[in-house]
């Protein structure tokens, strides 16, 4: 740790070959969901204090992790934002890269919606029909334990009750936590529906992943990137058109994008808060100890996000779609924090 936090010093002071010369301002990569929540804090934070306005780069929770853990100094990121939790294996390939010691900071909840355009009805589906309209291979049977390549082109090829429209549905890439948590969530919440898939989870746990997460690669699904605010857009111009993006986004643009109501549950601040709305997570930042201390304003940074101020019930964050933790998190999550202790797995 001492040995780390010399080599840091040392190339921020003087720079060395191949690593950036010394850096004032805090570098942070990762989610596109926690994007909008950490540029609210790091624009207050340059306005508010001391320290330069940090710079944030939206890359996906994946992307941004591997930037991370690449390893310490200043050619590598000092925080990662994170829409799902961080996996062993990037624990790991950190640990490799000599970033031995990282603190988990829980920011709070974030739905995750399958949302149009309000041009059109406001849908209403279950995530077995969210299953079936996205999943690579659905059941050839009733209890899905034979399957066959997805043939549904409309949604009312799946349940008559449902629009007589091409199901098209814009998401986010293989690299976003959305779409971890919207596979887990979303999709395998549906998948497991069917008996005869759900046996398969015991005999074959690959299969079991590979049938329940496998999104179809016949145009029905379009990756649209990390920005949540172009699949936006894009919906205003097609009205036809889903988007999957988190809870923020949607209400961030009320006025043109409406969730789609599912398993009878609306995608709403209530819902999701009370635990009602089943296709939602936690939100997260990861700090890189080695960095605090070197790097100006980052212990700063992280009191600055876990205040009252932000992250609490009447802060600002709010306001932008966050869902806050409870009072007894947020006082655990403020003090190990601020502490900086480091993540236990």
């Amino acid at each position: 740790m001492i040995k780390q936090s010399i080599i840091l010093a040392t190339a921020v002071v003087v720079g060395t070959t191949g690593m950036a010369q010394a850096r004032d301002q805090i570098r942070i990569v990762g989610s596109s969901t926690v994007f909008p929540f950490a540029t609210a804090v790091a624009e207050q934070f340059g306005k508010t204090t001391k320290f330069k306005t940090p710079v944030i780069e939206s890359t996906g929770s994946g992307g941004g992790l591997k930037l991370f853990c690449a390893g310490v100094g200043v050619k590598h990121p000092d925080i990662t934002n994170a829409s799902r939790r961080i996996k062993m294996s990037e624990v790991k390939r950190c640990a490799k890269n000599g970033v031995k010691e990282i603190t988990e900071v829980k920011l709070g909840f974030d739905g995750i919606v399958l949302a149009n355009s309000k041009k059109s009805p406001q849908a209403k589906l279950t995530r077995r029909i969210i299953f079936l309209a996205l999943a690579k291979n659905v059941p050839a049977n009733a209890d899905g334990s034979v399957l066959k390549d997805n043939p549904y082109k409309l949604w009312s090829d799946i349940d008559s009750s449902l629009p007589k429209t091409k199901i098209e549905i814009l998401g986010p890439p293989p690299t976003s936590g959305t779409r971890d948590a919207f596979l887990e969530l979303g999709m395998e919440g549906g998948c497991k529906t069917f008996a005869g898939i759900k046996a398969l989870k015991k005999k074959n746990k690959k299969k079991y992943k590979a049938v329940c997460h496998g999104i179809r690669e016949d145009g029905a699904f379009v990756e649209a990137g990390e920005n949540d605010n172009l699949i936006v857009q894009k919906l205003v111009a097609n009205p036809g058109a889903f988007g999957v993006f988190g809870y923020s986004f949607l209400d961030q643009n009320s006025d043109t994008v409406q969730g789609s109501i599912v398993n009878g549950v609306t995608p709403s601040f209530e819902n999701i808060s009370a635990g009602k709305y089943k296709i939602s997570r936690s939100l997260f930042f990861y700090v890189k100890k080695a960095h605090a201390g070197v790097i100006p304003g980052m212990t700063e940074y992280v009191r600055a996000f876990t205040s009252e101020k932000a992250f609490g019930p009447e802060g600002y964050l709010v306001d932008k779609g966050l869902i806050p933790l409870s009072d007894a998190a947020r006082k655990e999550i403020r003090n190990s924090s601020r502490a900086l202790t480091p993540l236990s797995m």
